[in-house]
């Protein structure tokens, strides 16, 4: 390609024609390329305008038909043949690469990161004063799209940070309030909870955990788990207090009319007006129960559950007059269908924050039970009240309160009544002198006889606490007949029949909850000893089920964890136990009877599996006197 020197002007020409010099002002340089060119005086410039049909390149810009563009000195021009093909190609190409510069300049301007923000995203404080802030830093954050790895490293660096940050923040701000006696009921001061100001430093926080979620999802359970936790210690301790300030505050009068004073049993008061009991026990839950489902309606808020709002079926009017109008925190984003996986993982996060909250309440159903059995009552109508304006875990939780009224009411029948007739007994004893002795003999054996036959109707009524009604009654009984056994033919009768009706319910209690905590175990355990009758030893780890690898498998997953495990059976013999005293001896019994079982468990698998290791039974009695 040849050029022509015009002054500051160079024009490349098509080959096949001569170089030409532009001297006049304007004119038309070739019949192929057709541009007409005006000098611009002074300026060491020209103009070019394009009045060809086909595009031309002007130092590799485009210059379309009917386009003019400005030239300098070495300035080269190109045709570009092809037509309006060719033409309609190099328009997209000049709109996408103007698109793309734009892009890149959006790009560019997001990866420079404002030093404010960088300063909070790397190392700022989240104080309260400095929130403001944070979540413009996290706002921005959220925008940028680019730059993946120095990004999801910034994002990671602030989430870890702020993650940390709240994790301790939890923990701290609740330990700085449950150091603070005033904070909670003291003796001659019942106090309410009141977590107004506690919400409103939560709630500085509230839209840095909404960002948090957006960065990393899974970095909310954790933060979860530590509110939860933090939060059920709070609650848990509130209502201890309370607790024992209402029963110390509840003053119970003495009725007028006395009969039989010196019989009554310890846990019968048959003299008294013990409505104020009552009362206690509905103040307790009019105070508690509303705070429990506030609580974890603001759990759902606060932890940016997506679920539904936490409204009692039936009950939104009682419900509402007790929560504060600011509890909603408005950053929730309310959807119309229900998130499974959110809303299991908010009903784990519920029982993490009201875990065994509900022992506190079983302390004043007790003590009431205590004063008068027959405030069970009263007590279970107070509590099914409650019920109908619950919902969640909250209605769970007073579910439990009605099963562990009912069990209390079920003693009713006898227990109530067996110190009484011992105390009744005592005296008859001490009045006859061994006369007619016949007569009360047989006043005794319809007595007894009586209740007996009554306890265990209804035990039968309550299969489910049959065993625990059956075992403290007749553990009553020994207790309340054991020197009177000694001297009375017929009420030892009664006290042996009593200790062999205690031990059976013990043994089924106890087997129950064994059976239950090793199930596999002692499952592997009987098919062994079913096997043992048809075949030998040798050839039981080739039958189905019971190979070398399955009994490895068992004890993995059986003894793995054996600590917790015999935890858990303590638990669930404590577990509504009201005479507390038996709770040892039935505990002696239940490692006896475990240790019993699982030395035949050894003995089975050195017989048929010799060269497996299993844990010996000195090292399961061991673990059991440790714990």
């Amino acid at each position: 390609m040849t050029t022509a020197e015009t002054g500051q002007s160079s024009v490349p020409l098509d080959t096949k024609f001569s170089d030409i010099e532009i001297k006049c002002d304007d004119m038309v340089i070739c019949p192929e390329i057709k541009p007409s060119i005006t000098k611009n005086l002074g300026q060491g410039s020209a103009t070019i305008h394009n009045k060809s049909s086909d595009a031309i390149l002007v130092d590799e810009a485009v210059v379309l038909k009917d386009s003019a563009v400005d030239i300098m000195s070495g300035s080269e021009i190109v045709p570009v043949p092809g037509g309006e093909e060719t033409r309609n190609k190099l328009e997209m190409q000049s709109v996408n690469n103007k698109a793309l510069i734009e892009e890149l300049d959006e790009v560019i301007e997001s990866l420079c990161v404002p030093s404010e923000y960088a300063a909070s995203l790397t190392g700022g404080s989240f104080d309260e004063a400095d929130m403001l802030q944070n979540i413009d830093a996290c706002e921005w954050l959220a925008k940028v799209k680019e730059k993946r790895a120095e990004l999801d490293t910034l994002k990671a660096t602030f989430v870890r940070r702020a993650s940390e940050f709240l994790r301790n923040y939890f923990v701290s701000l609740v330990d700085f309030i449950v150091i603070d006696k005033s904070y909670f009921s003291q003796r001659g001061q019942l106090k309410r909870p009141d977590h107004a100001d506690l919400r409103y430093k939560w709630r500085t926080y509230a839209r840095l955990l909404q960002h948090l979620k957006g960065l990393d999802k899974n970095c909310l359970g954790p933060l979860r788990k530590a509110y939860c936790s933090s939060m059920n210690l709070l609650l848990r301790r509130e209502a201890r207090e309370f607790t024992n300030e209402l029963r110390a505050s509840t003053k119970v009068s003495q009725n007028s009319t006395v009969w039989l004073e010196e019989s009554k049993g310890s846990n019968q008061n048959a003299n008294t007006d013990t409505s104020a009991v009552a009362d206690a026990y509905a103040k307790m839950l009019t105070t508690f129960i509303p705070l429990l489902v506030d609580e974890s309606s603001f759990l759902a808020h606060f932890m940016c559950f997506e679920v539904p709002a936490l409204t009692p079926p039936g009950g939104a009017a009682s419900y509402n007059k007790n929560r504060s109008n600011n509890d909603d925190l408005g950053i929730m984003d309310k959807k119309t269908g229900q998130n499974s996986l959110d809303l299991k993982a908010l009903n784990e996060s519920i029982q993490d924050l009201l875990d065994s909250i509900q022992e506190e309440f079983f302390v004043v159903i007790d003590w009431a039970y205590k004063i008068d059995p027959l405030l069970c009552i009263s007590m279970h109508g107070i509590t099914e009240r409650q019920k109908a304006d619950t919902s969640g875990f909250v209605r769970l939780l007073l579910g439990d309160l009605e099963s562990r009224v009912s069990m209390q009411f079920s003693h009713m029948g006898v227990l109530p009544y067996i110190p009484r007739f011992a105390a009744v007994a005592t005296r008859m004893e001490q009045y006859i002198q061994g006369q007619s002795r016949d007569l009360v003999d047989q006043a005794y054996t319809k007595y007894v006889s009586i209740m007996f036959v009554t306890l265990e109707k209804i035990a039968q009524q309550d299969p489910k606490y049959a065993d625990i009604l059956l075992l403290e009654n007749y553990a009553a009984f020994q207790n309340s007949f054991y020197e009177l056994a000694d001297v009375v033919p017929t009420l030892a009768k009664f006290y042996h029949q009593a200790s062999e009706a205690y031990e059976q319910a013990c043994t089924r209690r106890i087997s129950m909850i064994i059976y239950y905590q090793f199930e596999k175990l002692f499952q592997f355990s009987k098919k062994i000893e079913d096997f043992m009758y048809t075949i030998t030893p040798e050839e039981i780890p080739f039958q189905r089920g019971l190979s070398k690898k399955e009994l490895r498998k068992m004890l993995k997953s059986t003894l793995s964890g054996a600590d917790k495990s015999i935890a858990a059976m303590y638990k669930q013999l404590q577990k509504n136990l009201t005479l507390v005293e038996l709770l040892p001896p039935l505990w002696d019994k239940c490692k006896k009877e475990f240790l019993d079982k699982y030395e035949n468990f050894v003995e089975l698998v050195a017989k048929v599996y010799p060269n497996e290791n299993v844990p010996g039974v000195t090292e399961m009695r061991g673990l059991l006197a440790s714990m």
